[in-house]
C-alpha cells in the first residue's frame, strides 16, 4: 500500500511542476509509510535515517506542495508543531494527549449524530468538520 501511496505523492508533485529528485523520492516513501501524524522534523529525521540526504527546507516545501495538491492534510493542534496525514482517509476525529503529545484517531457515531442534529436544529447541514479533544490520563487515587 505504501508503494501505491508513494506513487500518488510522486504524481502530485509532478502535477505541481516539481522535479522528482532522489531526495524527494526518498522523502515521499517516508511520508507514504507513515501511519501516524508526524511533524516536519520527524519526517526529516526518518528520511535522514534511510539516507535521503534531504534538507529540512525541502521537507517543508514538499509538504506545502503536497497539501496544495490535496493529497495530505496539515493538522495544527494547539501548542504543537503542524502535523501531517493523508487526505484520503475516512473521516475521523483526534484526541491529543497534552502530556505526551500523542495523537490518537477515533470515530464515534453518537458524536457524529449529535453534531448533525445540532446543525439541523439551527437550520444547517454539516459540510465538513474537525473535532479535536485535548486529553490527559486520569490519575488513579
Amino acid at each position: 500500500m505504501s508503494e501505491k501511496r508513494a506513487k500518488e505523492l510522486e504524481n502530485a508533485l509532478r502535477s505541481a511542476g516539481v522535479r522528482l529528485t532522489r531526495q524527494r523520492a526518498a522523502l515521499l516513501r517516508v511520508i507514504a509509510a507513515s501511519d501516524d501524524h508526524p511533524d516536519a522534523a520527524e519526517l526529516h529525521a526518518r528520511a535522514e535515517a534511510v539516507g535521503a540526504g534531504v534538507s529540512l527546507a525541502t521537507v517543508y516545501r514538499t509538504l506545502t506542495t503536497l497539501q496544495a495538491q490535496g493529497v495530505i492534510e496539515k493538522l495544527e493542534f494547539q501548542g504543537e508543531p503542524a502535523r501531517w496525514e493523508a487526505a484520503d482517509q475516512k473521516h475521523h476525529d483526534h484526541m491529543i494527549d497534552i502530556d505526551t503529545g500523542a495523537v490518537m484517531e477515533f470515530t464515534n457515531e453518537r458524536i457524529e449524530r449529535l453534531q448533525a442534529e445540532i446543525a439541523a436544529e439551527m437550520g444547517y447541514e454539516i459540510v465538513h468538520h474537525r473535532l479535536e479533544l485535548y486529553v490527559r490520563r486520569r490519575r488513579r487515587d
